[in-house]
């Protein structure tokens, strides 16, 4: 069997279109909750960096200050997130992730890899194989 030989320009798209589609399927097998997609970001962003102010957790996540201000207050309201003083700066604060955030950070983990778990299950050990040489080159490409 000789593999196809498919232009750069032509595999960009297809690759891109199959990332944001089994992203977007990963991100809907997630537990019953209420916590919003931009929610669950937050917090992740939290939980990866330790703490953030809160204008730091707005530049990550791309969004305007008032915006992380009311995301942060809804995580807040179900203990996910709790504000602490700035060690150095009076009129700032600090947000981190609460022991509770990084249970329900670890529950939404584990939904999503029970999900892509089982779809993977269900393909042959070649097609597994081949999943698992593209996730070291996708690593790749997301490193370079």
């Amino acid at each position: 069997m000789t593999a196809e030989r498919v232009p750069p320009a032509q595999l960009a798209p297809q690759l891109r279109d199959a990332i944001t589609r089994l992203n977007r399927r990963v991100r809907q097998a997630r537990p019953v909750g209420d916590l919003t997609v931009t929610q669950l970001s937050a917090l992740t962003s939290l939980k990866l960096a330790g703490a953030l102010t809160p204008r730091e957790l707005a530049d990550i996540e791309r969004v305007q200050p008032p915006t992380m201000t009311k995301i942060v207050a809804k995580l807040e309201e179900r203990g996910l997130v709790q504000r602490t003083p700035h060690p150095t700066d009076g009129r700032q604060v600090i947000l981190a992730a609460t022991e509770g955030g990084r249970a329900v950070l670890d529950q939404f983990e584990r939904a999503r890899n029970e999900w892509l778990a089982s779809r993977l299950a269900a393909l042959g050990e070649e097609e597994r194989d081949t999943l698992r040489r593209a996730a070291e080159i996708l690593q790749q490409l997301a490193r370079a």
